[in-house]
């Protein structure tokens, strides 16, 4: 091993307290991008889903409108 204690190497000549903060502001910039990417896909998912929705309930609608304006057929006499 090239250092002589475990606290050598936190300490790393002089250098640990910059190469530690830089490992500690990569994981948390990791950290933070994992949680938004997961939290954006989650309402992109729950955007599509309202949009299906709403476009099932605008069919539904439209299917109760059109049968709503159809005709019906009436007897008429002959005479």
């Amino acid at each position: 091993m090239a250092f002589d204690s475990l606290s050598a190497f936190w300490v790393m000549e002089g250098h640990g307290p910059y190469v530690w903060s830089c490992y500690a502001a990569f994981f948390l910039l990791m950290i933070g991008l994992m949680v938004w990417s997961w939290r954006r896909r989650n309402a992109v998912i729950e955007a599509c889903r309202r949009g299906i929705e709403l476009k099932s309930g605008q069919q539904t609608q439209q299917a109760a409108t059109a049968s709503a304006a159809s005709f019906t057929r009436v007897k008429v006499s002959q005479d």
